[in-house]
């Protein structure tokens, strides 16, 4: 993964609270609002949440997810869901903000950790902000100023 890419995405996410989390139920795709870590993007999202939801055990099932977020720019993030139960972890990324959402604290064993790894971003947004990132991708990728599209895709990982 490509720290432009990382810088990129980080930035188009930066101030959005909640993103959506799509998983696959045995329904179909089903979306829930998600409260966004306030953790420096590194390629990773985390979210809480614990292990009596249906969420969980939809990762379980099927490690793909995509996380979109809407605020100054419209982004989807696709990627593969990873459970993750280390205390040291929960403890880092914990606030109390969660102790009232959630009901309980960091060290519930019932509490679990969603990392989502992105493989790939797709962005859409108007104004300046976006004609500079849309610059700085088209000469990353070698592509001409005039095959302007609506929305920028980032490949994170291969």
């Amino acid at each position: 993964m490509e720290q432009s890419e990382i810088e990129t995405l980080r930035e188009l996410i930066k101030d959005v609270e909640i993103a959506m989390l799509t998983t696959q139920s045995e329904e179909g795709l089903i979306s829930r609002p998600m409260k966004t870590q306030e953790v420096e993007f590194d390629g990773d999202l985390w979210f809480f949440t614990k292990k009596e939801t249906d969420k969980y055990k939809e990762i379980l099932h099927d490690k793909d997810v995509n996380v979109s977020y809407a605020g100054k720019s419209y982004v989807s993030v696709r990627g593969q869901a990873e459970i993750i139960e280390d205390l040291n972890k929960k403890e880092e990324l914990w606030n109390k903000a969660y102790e009232k959402i959630m009901q309980t604290s960091y060290d519930d064993p019932n509490v679990i950790l969603i990392k989502v790894k992105a493989d790939a971003a797709e962005y859409w947004e108007t104004g300046n902000f976006t004609k500079k990132i849309a610059y700085f991708y088209k000469r990353m990728t070698g592509q001409s100023a005039e095959s302007t599209n609506i929305n920028e895709t980032l490949k994170l990982n291969d």
